[in-house]
């Protein structure tokens, strides 16, 4: 890997708002660290006394790694247990912190030392929030290549000198919600070149990343390419999280990228709601690191697979039953189907409104189903759909694409209520 350096504190000053600017570190919790020195008496925080708690430990099965007919069982007692229904850290439980900092060494290549830390959250749409400045929301093309490098560059070479520019682009670049896409290597090396030239941060929101299941190795992440093509770190902040993978109702995410960056994240849980619970932290932390690295990959592996096959069974029925109704890409990361009905053209819709037939029909028989207006500015018509493989199993979706492909293009408002999408 070649070298590298980071930015200074003060690069990243222009990207924070007032408030941010104004949020000061907890004079209480900042001293928390010193009350770990052997021989301290405190007297500090208004911690509750563990001795009245009612819980004395808990229990949790889970899936084995290699038998999944068997159950491991995990208990968290004693220390493990005073520690998780406490009063911890901001930025995360420091043994779950360290796990997951190795985690994205293995995943992404970063070094400890590189300018870069982890911080959890409550899930990473809570972390994505609150890095989230007040900023203007130029929309940014996307094609079967992913988000498209020329337009970007195109809004950055023509932005109005007297405006203030674009700071923070967001991407998803592993099976994007709704579209489906993975953006391709060139393209993240040529966009990172853009920011890196405009001095913008890439927020890469990545809860798909271990759901990749391409032929294709798997590209580099922005966080790991930027390091990989050498000169100035920084540009990037990570957001990972555990929903896909271990649970969605677990509320675990974690964010990678630059100190100045994470510290206000950190003031912000801090005066917003304090930390990530303790005790889910416990649990993820209990079974990640009985499993260790290799196992969370023979974990994440099962996992890929598994949508994979779901990913096949539905493009099987696309091609069975939707062939000349509608059209599509096939993902290869992620859990949706981003695709294009042959709708009738009339106002303001030249290729069709999906909005307009989910409302009409679809939802009068008892079908809710996602049109692709909610995803694009200005509620744009569209005759886009997003339908998400992740829970129908191989019968539903056969019987619902061929009912729907009993239909020509002129009838298709008339029978999309048997789809049963979510």
């Amino acid at each position: 890997m070649s070298s590298v350096s980071w930015h200074p504190e003060e690069f990243y000053t222009p990207f924070f708002s007032d408030s941010a600017k104004e949020r000061r570190p907890s004079p209480i919790r900042g001293l928390f660290p010193l009350e770990k020195r052997p021989g301290v008496i405190s007297l500090l925080a208004g911690k509750p006394n563990p001795d009245t708690f009612p819980l004395t430990s808990v229990t949790f099965t889970a899936r084995s790694l290699y038998d999944l007919e068997k159950e491991d069982s995990y208990t968290i007692s004693d220390s493990a247990l005073s520690q998780a229904l406490q009063y911890s850290d901001t930025s995360g439980l420091p043994q779950l912190l360290n796990w997951l900092t190795g985690l994205q060494e293995k995943s992404h290549g970063r070094k400890v030392g590189e300018g870069w830390r982890v911080s959890v959250g409550s899930g990473s749409q809570d972390v994505l929030y609150k890095v989230k400045p007040l900023i203007h929301y130029p929309e940014i093309e996307v094609d079967a290549q992913g988000i498209s490098s020329g337009s970007l560059r195109k809004i950055m070479d023509e932005w109005p000198i007297n405006k203030p520019k674009p700071r923070v682009l967001y991407t998803v670049p592993y099976g994007c919600n709704p579209t489906g896409i993975t953006t391709a290597i060139e393209r993240r090396r040529e966009v990172l070149e853009i920011a890196r030239a405009h001095n913008i941060l890439i927020l890469e929101d990545d809860p798909y990343f271990y759901l990749y299941f391409g032929d294709q190795e798997r590209p580099p992440s922005f966080f790991a390419l930027e390091a990989q093509m050498g000169g100035t770190v920084g540009n990037v902040v990570r957001f990972d999280s555990f929903s896909k993978v271990l649970s969605a109702g677990i509320r675990i995410g974690f964010v990678s990228g630059p100190e100045p960056i994470l510290r206000a994240i950190d003031m912000h849980t801090a005066t917003a709601n304090l930390q990530v619970s303790s005790l889910t932290q416990a649990i993820v932390f209990s079974l990640l690191s009985d499993w260790g690295y290799d196992g969370f990959g023979k974990h994440i592996e099962h996992v890929s697979q598994f949508y994979r096959s779901k990913r096949d069974v539905f493009q099987s029925a696309m091609k069975r039953h939707l062939d000349g109704l509608a059209e599509w890409e096939v993902p290869v990361a992620g859990m949706f189907f981003w695709f294009k009905l042959r709708l009738p053209a009339h106002a303001g819709a030249p290729e069709g409104d999906s909005k307009e037939l989910i409302e009409t029909k679809a939802y009068e028989n008892g079908v809710l189903a996602l049109p692709g207006t909610v995803f694009i500015p200005n509620d744009t018509k569209t005759a886009y759909v997003r339908a998400s493989f992740s829970l129908l199993d191989e019968e539903q979706v056969n019987e619902a694409l061929r009912r729907l492909g009993e239909h020509d293009t002129g009838a298709l408002m008339a029978v999309f209520d048997l789809i049963a999408f979510t």
